[in-house]
């Protein structure tokens, strides 16, 4: 069986009013509403092509050409828009934002591959790693509710790069 596109490094979302214009198709079919300033957040998360910090994001909020007059009440009520409904995911271990590869499905656990040198996050949509955290957790008598499975290391191109340069 060939590897999701998930699975590979390269997967990633490229094209951010594509994007937005996809998770605009689900709000619609689910009966949600993305307001222009959840719309901004989520552009700008897709189009920065690595994990985006709040503060970051509160940043390019205010100094691009959006919804400019947003302070971060306006923009954590969005990222919390996004994330309930599974447009983005939040990598904990280095507090910040990526735009999720399936905004037409529901809220969902995944684990990411993180770069400590570029930075870059990879999300992995493998759904045996995620069944088998939860079935051994219920094995153990826990009631998992959320998953968040980051592992940090150094991606294939750093990699490539310190082995050439070194």
């Amino acid at each position: 069986m060939p590897a999701h596109a998930c699975t590979d490094p390269k997967h990633h979302v490229h094209d951010g009013p594509a994007f937005v214009a996809a998770v605009e198709r689900a709000c619609r079919e689910r009966g949600l509403r993305l307001t222009p300033i959840r719309a901004h957040v989520l552009g700008l998360i897709a189009d920065a092509g690595q994990p985006l910090k709040a503060y970051d994001l509160l940043d390019r909020v205010r100094g691009g050409d959006g919804p400019g007059a947003a302070g971060p009440p306006t923009v954590y009520r969005a990222l919390d828009f996004l994330l309930a409904n599974g447009f983005i995911h939040k990598l904990q271990s280095v507090n910040a934002f990526v735009a999720c590869h399936h905004p037409s499905t529901a809220q969902h656990s995944v684990p990411f591959l993180i770069c400590d040198d570029c930075h870059a996050a990879v999300e992995l949509e493998d759904s045996k790693i995620v069944a088998a955290l939860d079935e051994r957790a219920r094995a153990l008598g826990f009631q998992p509710r959320a998953q968040t499975l980051e592992v940090h290391g150094t991606c294939a191109d750093c990699s490539a790069g310190t082995a050439a340069g070194g």
